[in-house]
């Protein structure tokens, strides 16, 4: 090799990686310059849709639309492209709240359907989602029967299901106080039969959404008429035994009478409104009870729905019939005292118990003859008692008491002594 050529080698290779660079980085400006000039965009809107959503939680934003879709592919393949060849998602399972707020911000992914395509710019790349925690809540069902038609008054509804569950976003469902069930009251009266939906609502009666409903509907059934009163009494019910030795004596309710309202039908077989049961197992005495009045199906109060009772207890009693000996009281030594009789029957009054228990020595029969003058005298005999019985009778209620002055004793004679003997 000359040295002219080597000269001109050394020259071509010197600095070259610097030259092999600057050929690369020409050949991708060319091809970028060459991409752009022939980059398309599409026109229409790609919904977004979420992916890998969690099953405890509930996205509550809305996602929008990609728009603005630039991407490079072959003219046949381009001009086969529909809004059907693109996809916009967003993976839900990356997202993780911003500090002290309900939001995340998730990457969008476009997608061709055809591997031809190469996406090349979107609007937008990012959005912000909430997602809130799914929670269930029990809730009660109430009734709107809207604005009262006059003449009319509805009976209390009858439903298939007094609560029903409400779930959904947390945020949502924690407002939820109730879920109502709106009805139609017919001017002609006509009873309420039907299946009606339900709607969540909270404190103001707003409807709530997004939610779900278990069951969504409930069936009301509403018996409407025109309404008559009348008035009958209240029946006390009480069950139970007291306590050994006493009896139930009377029964007392206050008010004695209640005025009920309700379709003719109802009233025509009420007789009275029976209150709720007042137990008396083992009382000792009286026993007061503030109850419920029960009241048959169809009819309301016009008044409070309870009543007071009050049970009075008494103790057992009976009678029985004893003999007893009559007892002087206030005899005198020197006076003699004949009765007309010697026994009276004596009729006691008391508890089993106390009957039973009595003997001979409980009491006595006494006749007070203190200071009476000698002849005949009638007397009233008196009866000594426990407290825990009574006198009832006697019989005879009086005897005749005959005094007599008593004969002198005569002194004691004195005998002389025998003599001694000589």
């Amino acid at each position: 090799m000359t040295k002219t050529l080597r000269r001109l080698v050394a020259r071509i290779t010197r600095n070259w990686p610097l030259k092999l660079g600057s050929v690369v980085l020409a050949t991708f400006l060319y091809a970028g310059l060459v991409l752009s000039q022939n980059a398309q965009v599409w026109p229409g809107t790609i919904p977004i849709h979420p992916a890998n959503q969690p099953a405890s939680a509930v996205l509550l934003s809305n996602l929008g639309d990609v728009t603005n879709i630039r991407y490079f592919a072959p003219t046949d393949v381009a001009d086969r492209l529909s809004g059907a060849s693109f996809t916009a998602t967003v993976d839900l399972s990356t997202a993780t709240p911003l500090a002290g707020t309900p939001f995340s911000t998730v990457q969008v992914h476009v997608q061709a359907a055809d591997p031809r395509v190469q996406i090349l710019d979107f609007d937008p790349q990012v959005v912000q989602v909430q997602l809130d925690p799914l929670i269930s809540k029990s809730v009660p069902v109430k009734v709107d029967e809207g604005t009262p038609v006059a003449g009319l008054q509805p009976q209390t509804p009858v439903l298939s299901a007094n609560s029903v569950v409400v779930s959904g976003p947390a945020s949502v469902v924690s407002l939820a106080t109730a879920a109502i069930a709106r009805v139609v009251i017919q001017p002609s009266g006509l009873d309420v039969d039907q299946e009606v939906p339900l709607i969540a609502v909270d404190a103001l009666n707003n409807a709530l959404s997004p939610v779900a409903i278990e069951p969504q509907t409930v069936r009301v059934q509403i018996r409407v008429g025109a309404q008559q009163t009348r008035t009958v009494p209240i029946d006390a019910q009480v069950s139970g035994a007291p306590s050994s030795g006493f009896q139930v004596s009377s029964v007392s309710v206050n008010p004695a009478a209640v005025t009920v309202q309700g379709d003719a039908d109802a009233l025509r077989t009420l007789a009275a409104i029976n209150t709720g049961t007042v137990d008396l197992t083992g009382a000792t005495g009286d026993v007061t009870r503030v109850v419920n009045l029960v009241l048959p199906a169809g009819i309301t109060t016009l008044g409070p729905g309870t009543a007071t009772v009050t049970v009075h207890l008494t103790p057992v009693t009976g009678s029985e019939t004893f003999s007893a000996g009559i007892v002087l009281s206030g005899a005198r030594d020197d006076r003699l005292y004949s009765l007309s009789i010697d026994q009276i029957l004596v009729t006691l009054g008391g508890s089993p118990a106390a009957l039973a228990g009595i003997q001979g020595q409980t009491f006595a029969v006494t006749v007070d003859v203190d200071g009476l003058a000698p002849g005949p005298h009638v007397l009233t005999p008196t009866v000594n008692l426990p407290a825990s019985l009574t006198l009832i009778a006697l019989s005879p209620p009086t005897i005749s008491v005959t005094v007599s002055i008593a004969p002198a004793t005569p002194p004691p004679s004195i005998q002389p002594s025998p003599s001694a003997g000589p």
